[in-house]
């Protein structure tokens, strides 16, 4: 067991008769430039991260080279994604979101180090720093695959050498059980009975949006996204193709691979989807801007004391800070579930649990294949994370023969 003086993480110092800062790893001495700077930091965060991912053995030194910084590249990569990771709506992805984070833990680490000095042992300590920061370990996967796709891109553009990216392609992602990175939970579908408690204290929005995707089992994206112009009411049964007017396949989230998606709405989904029908087919039907009136109209119709006159001379402010949209995004439509399961005092909840239990009612009723095409999958391994296996026909199975 190694003793406790080991285990600690050797410490930022000032070398008094230079002014400099220094950390001390395996007995020898690191100068990290003036005591107090961010550069003198950022270069202690790197050489620990490193020391830590080389199982605290001493550092090999590196030749300095030539070339532009992480700092350069990252900027380069950045103005290529905000482009490139765009819907057709023109709204940014989720992917900007994720890279924004990952790229700031790489610059804090590495933001002044040569890029064509990134290799492996740099990756690992990367990840590593992610480790302790607590995320789980398909996160990290997932972000050191999108530093990767960083360098990648930055070799055809020649900011960096082609061999940087081999190098970094031999780190093999974090396998279960074999790390210390955290697991996370799997996604599951949400009981029904929690559903129905916690309608009751939503918007009719939400509650809208709810129904109809336990009935069709489309996305929360899909759902916030809806208008009269995207649903083709000619038949019996309605379709629904989310952005139908944005190019031919429309703006749902995999358009960029050049998919269809087309989202049957039944006779109990088309009951849910009447009363919010507009006169202007162009308009999102759930709005969070009518909720917020219709609640505020509810405050006033249940007050029973006199408005003062502060209050009845205020105005509203000319350019408020937030303000109710005319759609709801993923995340102000999760908020909402997760508000009204506090109300109801049901665990909570998310909106794509629900994708996950009508996959599973459909598996169990329908098969495989047919939860594969309703949840709009490419591949049926995919389908296979949603639609939960139904026990029942093992139970008679186990009644029969066990």
């Amino acid at each position: 067991m190694p003793s406790p003086r080991r285990s600690r993480t050797p410490s930022y110092r000032l070398h008094r008769p230079s002014g400099r800062a220094v950390v001390t790893l395996n007995g020898k001495d690191h100068y990290l430039g003036k005591h107090g700077t961010p550069e003198s930091r950022e270069a202690y965060d790197r050489l620990v991260a490193e020391w830590l991912a080389q199982g605290r053995q001493p550092l090999q030194p590196l030749a300095p080279d030539d070339g532009p910084t992480i700092d350069d590249v990252l900027l380069a990569y950045w103005q290529h994604a905000s482009a490139y990771y765009r819907k057709r709506t023109g709204e940014p992805t989720k992917e900007q979101g994720n890279l924004r984070l990952v790229l700031r833990r790489l610059r804090h680490l590495y933001g002044r180090t040569p890029a064509a000095r990134f290799d492996s042992l740099a990756l690992e300590a990367l990840r590593d720093a992610m480790i302790r920061d607590g995320l789980c370990r398909t996160r990290i996967n997932k972000d050191t695959d999108r530093v990767k796709r960083l360098f990648r891109w930055a070799a055809t553009k020649r900011l960096v050498p082609v061999s940087v990216c081999q190098l970094l392609g031999t780190v093999a992602g974090l396998r279960a059980g074999r790390t210390a990175a955290k697991e996370r939970d799997p996604v599951k579908p949400v009981a029904d009975e929690h559903v129905r408690a916690t309608l009751p204290c939503l918007s009719p929005q939400v509650a809208a949006m709810i129904q109809l995707q336990r009935l069709t089992g489309m996305r929360p994206g899909e759902v916030t996204l809806i208008r009269g112009t995207d649903v083709d009411r000619s038949g019996d049964i309605w379709l629904y193709r989310p952005g139908s007017d944005r190019g031919p396949h429309g703006a749902h989230k995999t358009a960029w691979r050049e998919r269809d998606r087309v989202i049957p709405q039944g006779p109990k989904a088309q009951a849910v989807l009447r009363p919010w029908l507009r006169a202007d087919p162009a308009e999102y039907l759930f709005q969070p801007r009518e909720a917020r009136a219709a609640y505020n109209a509810q405050r006033r119709a249940r007050r029973k004391s006199k408005v003062p006159p502060s209050q009845q001379q205020r105005t509203p402010k000319k350019n408020p800070k937030k303000q109710p949209g005319d759609r709801y995004r993923d995340s102000s439509y999760a908020q909402a579930v997760a508000k009204g399961c506090r109300k109801a005092g049901v665990p909570r909840w998310s909106p794509n649990q629900l994708r996950h239990s009508h996959a599973t009612e459909v598996r169990r009723r329908f098969g495989l294949e047919a939860a594969q095409v309703v949840l709009g999958h490419a591949r049926a391994d995919v389908t296979q994370v949603y639609a939960e296996r139904d026990l029942s026909l093992a139970v008679e199975v186990a009644a029969a023969v066990g």
